[in-house]
């Protein structure tokens, strides 16, 4: 409410609201209904042939529900935010009711996270307890992207295995958690034309001993060297300080069948990674990058 341009805006909904709650009142009461002495008249309407509605009105204890009722909305929209840009003389808001839940969460919870913080990443990776409380962690930031089971999704590195585009060293791994990544994959689709492009492609396919032809392949390796070489390398092993993905392994971010990677040198990608430092904090960064760390090297013990 407190966002509106105008003040209108803000007396468009204050007038209207006020007018409607006092006008309750009046209709209330002169809809009340008089009791009758005697028989109560009847209203004309009949069911199962002996069953007929009367004009009896409304139990004391009932019509005054209705009373109370508007004088509630009275009250609350006095004390708390409702009409327009006023907040209620108790100045309640969610922001500060929000501000409110993560400080006390921040003091009973705190301690917590900065005892693992004096812990460095590759020994806390081996801690059960801190590993569990960081999997909770995991699952309220990080989930959404990288799957319940940290394995990922087209356009979302899978956290279970040994690939990484930029580090998986516990300090690159806690950059990229609290700074965020930004990678962009440039689209070559003018610059190489519809051959130059098949071939490009082909020879990317070689790389990973995928299915290829071998002599279109050859034909893309020169064009490969002139456009590609400077982020993926002359032998395609990538780039980890750009964020160039190893084109010799078969672990592809965004699907690895011909057409996907065609689409990716023709089109381009741009991948965003989200910074978390300044919310979460460094302690609970630490942990989750342990925790990121822990499940790589589960993965390189198996």
């Amino acid at each position: 409410m407190a966002d509106f341009v105008s003040e209108f805006w803000s007396w468009f909904i204050i007038i209207p609201t006020v007018i409607g709650i006092l006008a309750m009142f009046p209709l209330v009461y002169f809809n009340r209904g008089q009791k009758q002495s005697g028989e109560a008249d009847k209203m004309g309407h009949s069911w199962d042939e002996d069953l007929e509605e009367y004009n009896n009105p409304l139990p004391g204890w009932w019509l005054n529900l209705f009373y109370i009722t508007i004088v509630f909305g009275i009250i609350y929209l006095i004390l708390y935010p409702g009409l327009g840009s006023f907040g209620g003389v108790l100045g309640w808001s969610s922001t500060q009711r929000y501000q409110n839940e993560l400080e006390y969460a921040e003091e009973r919870y705190g301690p917590i996270f900065e005892k693992y913080q004096q812990t460095d990443i590759r020994t806390l990776a081996r801690n059960d307890d801190a590993m569990r409380a960081a999997e909770r962690l995991y699952a309220n930031y990080c989930a959404q992207c990288h799957g319940s089971d940290a394995r990922g999704a087209p356009g979302y590195p899978n956290l279970r295995d040994d690939n990484w585009l930029w580090g998986g060293e516990p300090e690159q791994i806690r950059e990229t958690i609290a700074n965020g990544r930004t990678g962009v994959m440039p689209g070559w689709e003018d610059a190489l034309g519809e051959e130059g492009l098949f071939n490009v492609t082909e020879y990317v396919l070689s790389l990973s001993g995928r299915q290829h032809d071998s002599a279109v392949a050859e034909k893309g390796k020169a064009r490969y060297e002139q456009l590609c070489v400077a982020c993926h390398g002359p032998d395609g092993t990538g780039n980890t300080a750009m964020g160039a993905p190893n084109l010799t392994n078969r672990t592809w971010l965004y699907g690895g069948a011909q057409k996907t990677v065609m689409e990716s040198i023709a089109k381009g990608r741009q991948g965003h990674m989200p910074p978390h430092g300044e919310f979460l904090g460094d302690s609970k960064v630490h942990l989750l990058s342990a925790y990121v760390y822990h499940l790589s090297a589960q993965h390189e013990q198996q």
